[in-house]
């Protein structure tokens, strides 16, 4: 079984926001919405990290390593990504 269908509902939510993200290709450039979807990420990200801290202390001792491991897992996606589109990057149609 592919990982694609092995969680099927991630890629479903993921799919959501990038057809979102499409829309507002009518309105926006792409830099733009790019801009605004790594802005969102970041801010749910801050408040995933700040509702998982007990205080603000807490928060505080964490927030170097919450802020690598999300970078890390940044990095690798996007770089999985890019090189998807270079995999396909001359066949017709892509």
């Amino acid at each position: 079984m592919s990982d694609v269908l092995r969680d099927k509902p991630f890629y479903d939510m993921a799919d959501a926001y990038i057809a979102l993200a499409n829309t507002q290709l009518n309105e926006a450039k792409p830099s733009r919405v790019s801009a605004a979807a790594l802005f969102a990420a970041s801010r749910f990200n801050a408040f995933v990290i700040a509702a998982a801290a007990g205080s603000k202390e807490q928060m505080v001792a964490e927030k170097e390593a919450a802020v690598a491991y999300f970078l890390d897992q940044y990095e690798k996606m996007l770089r999985e990504n890019i090189d998807e589109h270079l995999a396909r990057f001359d066949q017709p149609g892509s």
